[in-house]
C-alpha cells in the first residue's frame, strides 16, 4: 500500500511531467488512502508546479509545457477539491486577481488563484499583462473584496503602486494584496496595500486576515 509520501511525490511527478491521467489517478489515490486533500493539494500539486516553475526560469521548460504542467494540476485539483474540508464560518468572499501590465509570468499568479478557488472564493483572473484601467473596471463590476496582484520583476512591480493609487481613489475600501518575487512587506505598505503574499501557501490566510482587521477597524 502507498504511503502518504509516495502519494505526494506522485502528484508532484504526475504535474512536472504534465500527465494528466496519472494526475487523476494519484489524486484518486490520496482520497482511497486517506491523504488530506489539502494536504495533497499544497505538498503534491502545487510543489509539482512550483518546481515546474524553477525549471521555466532556468529555461529547462517553455511556456507550452508550463501549461501542460497547469491542465495536469487542474485535472487533480477537480478531484480533490470537492473533497477540501470548509469551516462554515469562514466568509464567502470575491477576488480580481492578475499580473501587472507588462509581467507575463503566470505560474505564481495561478497558484494563488488555485489556493483561493480550493478555499471556496469568487475568483476573476484577469490573466498577465493586465491594464491599470482593466483592474479598476473589473474592481468596480464585480465589488471584490480583495484585489490581488503579482509582479515578478522590479521594473513591472512599480505598475503596482499606480493600480493601488487608481482603485483606493474610487474604493477606498477595498482590500489590495500583492506579492512576487521581487515584493516585500515592507515595499506593499510603502506602496499603499493592505496585505503581502509571501506565498501561494500563506495567501488565504493572510486574505482572511486583511478582511479581518478591516472589519474590526470599521467597528
Amino acid at each position: 500500500m502507498p504511503g502518504q509520501e509516495e502519494i505526494l511525490a506522485a502528484l508532484q511527478d504526475a504535474v512536472l511531467e504534465y500527465k494528466n491521467e496519472a494526475c487523476k489517478r494519484a489524486a484518486r489515490l490520496a482520497l482511497d488512502h486517506g491523504v488530506d486533500p489539502t494536504l495533497a493539494v499544497m505538498e503534491g500539486l502545487a510543489r509539482g508546479m512550483e518546481k515546474a516553475g524553477r525549471l521555466f526560469d532556468a529555461s529547462h521548460y517553455f511556456v507550452p509545457e508550463v501549461l501542460m504542467c497547469a491542465e495536469a494540476l487542474y485535472e487533480g485539483l477537480g478531484i480533490l477539491q470537492p473533497h477540501i474540508k470548509r469551516d462554515p464560518d469562514m466568509p464567502k468572499a470575491r477576488l480580481v486577481i492578475g499580473s501587472v501590465h507588462g509581467d507575463f509570468h503566470e505560474i505564481g499568479k495561478n497558484m494563488v488563484k488555485m489556493m483561493f478557488e480550493a478555499a471556496g472564493w469568487e475568483v476573476h483572473d484577469l490573466g498577465c499583462d493586465v491594464p491599470l484601467d482593466l483592474f479598476v473596471e473589473k474592481q468596480d463590476e464585480v465589488m471584490a473584496d480583495i484585489l490581488a496582484m503579482s509582479a515578478m520583476m522590479t521594473t513591472t512591480m512599480m505598475e503596482m503602486k499606480k493600480v493601488i493609487a487608481a482603485v483606493k481613489a474610487k474604493r477606498p475600501g477595498c482590500l489590495i494584496l500583492i506579492g512576487g518575487a521581487p515584493v516585500t512587506r515592507d515595499i506593499a505598505y510603502l506602496f499603499g496595500a493592505d496585505g503581502y503574499a509571501a506565498s501561494a501557501g500563506t495567501v488565504v490566510s493572510e486574505g482572511l486576515e486583511m478582511m479581518a482587521r478591516a472589519a474590526g477597524h470599521g467597528k
